[in-house]
């Protein structure tokens, strides 16, 4: 016999299926819910009890400090695999085959040309426009380049539109960093994997060898995988939303960005270096500032420790503290900002306030030290993260067309004025 929820209003009782998933987690099916009350909705503002989808791509169980990709620990993950790997897995369900990976490859660099004419469109803007609103515009614009929409029933059409956004937007974040530093643009070198061509394509100097530490690519890779996909947060649900109108691909991942750019989303990792430069300049004086971290009446925040979903230790900050501690070692960085980072990680590890809140340092907080390290400019950061993040985007859009979802269209719980007769202007 199917479980159900029993929910009673005015002395009516109404029953509602429940749901539960592949991990146990339940869910109580109230879609028939203002349908068979005469009206009555529900209210849950942020979603934070709400479920909007089913979806196979990604767990999370913050309680346990749990995050899996397709059933694949985020630890195996980032330790076994590249980035082009998980791309793969999220966006197709499995991971690839050696062949499947080449050809997956092979076909990313064939589209990773970017039409000429964008340029034009970069040309406009100026120098201090912030890289992630250059990032999204363009995003958008690959749209008037690419004009045919998917038929989401066709292998081969979804396939071409992922494998053109997969070859584009790597090009796209670069020229984004490139403008703004007032380099010239790089079209990368197709010879090279997929996170060491993004490397070269935003540092390489035309009357410089181009060159780099493995280390600082193996870092970078690992970042964007533990970025790649987080369930339904701001900018996923955002990228399904938008697609549910039936928008293609390409703008769906441009409203995405918009979403990403929020400093309470993907701009977490440059408010936490924001913060470090804010104690460097005051003094340096670590202790200081986790003393008004713990006052409620000081104004200032802690960034980068503890997270909205996970109440233990974010396991990808578990991942990512190693990296960082070996990309600082190997480039041998004498950096203030970065002794306070490592000063403000030890105090909180160590002070009883923050660990019986379990107020960690998150992915936020190691991926701005990393960045910073790697000579990636603070601007730069969350776009980083929405290269990271591209793949999820992109299942997660697949996923929401391949199901059939309806168009997203949420209610409310209307509290304006009630009727008032309008009032002819002479008369107010």
């Amino acid at each position: 016999m199917a479980k159900t929820a029993t929910l009673e209003i005015d002395g009516k009782k109404y029953e509602f299926p429940l749901i539960t998933g592949t991990e146990n987690e339940t869910a109580i099916d109230i879609k028939t819910l203002r349908g068979v009350t005469g009206g009555v909705t529900t209210i849950d503002p942020g979603f934070k009890n709400t479920g909007s989808c089913e979806s196979a791509i990604t767990f999370l169980n913050g309680e346990e400090g749990i995050l899996r990709y397709r059933g694949y620990s985020i630890e195996q993950l980032a330790d076994k695999a590249d980035f082009l790997e998980v791309a793969y897995l999220l966006i197709f369900g499995e991971l690839p085959t050696k062949q499947q990976l080449e050809k997956f490859h092979a076909d990313i660099k064939e589209q990773s040309h970017v039409d000429e004419d964008v340029k034009k469109i970069l040309d406009g803007f100026p120098k201090s426009a912030h890289p992630m609103g250059v990032l999204s515009s363009l995003t958008s614009a690959l749209v008037a380049f690419n004009p045919t929409s998917v038929n989401v029933d066709s292998e081969e059409e979804m396939y071409n539109a992922i494998v053109k956004i997969m070859g584009k937007f790597p090009v796209l974040t670069a020229w984004a960093h490139r403008k703004r530093a007032g380099l010239p643009l790089d079209y990368g070198n197709n010879n090279l994997g997929y996170v060491e061509n993004f490397h070269k394509m935003m540092f390489h100097r035309p009357n410089r060898e181009y060159s780099v530490d493995k280390k600082v690519v193996d870092a970078i890779d690992k970042l964007l995988i533990l970025h790649a996909d987080h369930e339904q947060n701001c900018s996923t649900s955002t990228v399904r939303i938008v697609g549910s109108s039936h928008a293609g691909l390409f703008v769906s991942i441009s409203a995405g960005i918009a979403a990403l750019w929020g400093p309470l989303h993907g701009g977490a990792n440059q408010a936490v270096i924001e913060m470090l430069e804010e104690i460097k300049e005051d003094g340096g004086d670590t202790h200081k500032f986790m003393e008004k971290a713990k006052d409620k009446e000081d104004p200032f925040r802690l960034m980068g420790f503890g997270h909205r979903v996970y109440k233990n230790f974010d396991p990808r900050a578990k991942i990512i503290k190693v990296a960082a501690d070996d990309v600082l070692s190997s480039l041998g960085i004498d950096d203030p900002v970065l002794d306070i980072a490592k000063g403000l990680e030890k105090e909180a590890l160590e002070d009883s306030y923050f660990v019986d809140r379990k107020l960690y340092p998150n992915v936020d907080f190691y991926s701005g030290i990393i960045y910073r390290a790697l000579g990636i400019p603070v601007e730069m950061f969350t776009p980083m993260f929405a290269l990271g993040r591209l793949p999820g985007w992109i299942a997660q859009w697949r996923e929401m067309r391949l199901q059939k979802e309806p168009i997203g269209r949420p209610r409310q719980v209307y509290t304006g004025e009630t009727f008032r007769e309008f009032i002819p202007v002479e008369k107010r």
